[in-house]
């Protein structure tokens, strides 16, 4: 009776040890990050400055600072209160590679600020990996550029895409 007990104990330890566990998600490299975050557009440094300004203002953002010469700008959303403030928190950097040519990198981060009665506040962010989101503001970055085409002589396209023209 003892070896059946410890034969049991033994196969319910090894049906316990298959197990299976899933693995955790996969982090996203520097590389990967910089894909999502990063496009080229064929255009000026001034005009993709003030584009990626107007788009930020058009999403609601409060642009807290912009440096044309450093080609940095911050912007922070409007302050939703659901038990926490939570406010996502943005920033890009306008950078000319060659004459004509810039590269626009953008950055969103959520925040959580929670306070409690006694005053002890807590503030988590999360980074904002999801890459719709990037794809959505270029997109309006882009159409920001071909509307301020139509306004001067500058020419604007995505640095890989082809010219309906060629």
């Amino acid at each position: 009776m003892n070896k059946k007990l410890i034969f049991i104990f033994i196969l319910l330890i090894s049906i316990l040890g298959c197990r299976t566990t899933q693995p955790p998600p996969l982090q996203k490299t520097s590389l990967d990050l910089m894909a999502i975050q990063s496009r080229e557009f064929e255009t000026n440094k001034k005009m993709a400055f003030a584009s990626v300004m107007s788009v930020f203002q058009d999403l609601g953002y409060i642009v807290n600072s912009a440096d044309l010469v450093t080609g940095f700008i911050t912007a922070k959303s409007p302050i939703k209160n659901e038990g926490a403030m939570i406010y996502t928190q943005a920033t890009a950097f306008v950078e000319e590679l060659k004459k004509g040519t810039v590269r626009i990198r953008l950055n969103f981060v959520e925040t959580a600020e929670y306070v409690s009665k006694r005053g002890k506040r807590d503030v988590y962010d999360t980074a904002i990996e999801d890459p719709v989101i990037y794809q959505n503001a270029f997109t309006r970055i882009q159409e920001g550029l071909f509307i301020r085409k139509g306004t001067t002589d500058d020419t604007v396209e995505f640095k890989n895409e082809k010219s309906s023209n060629n």
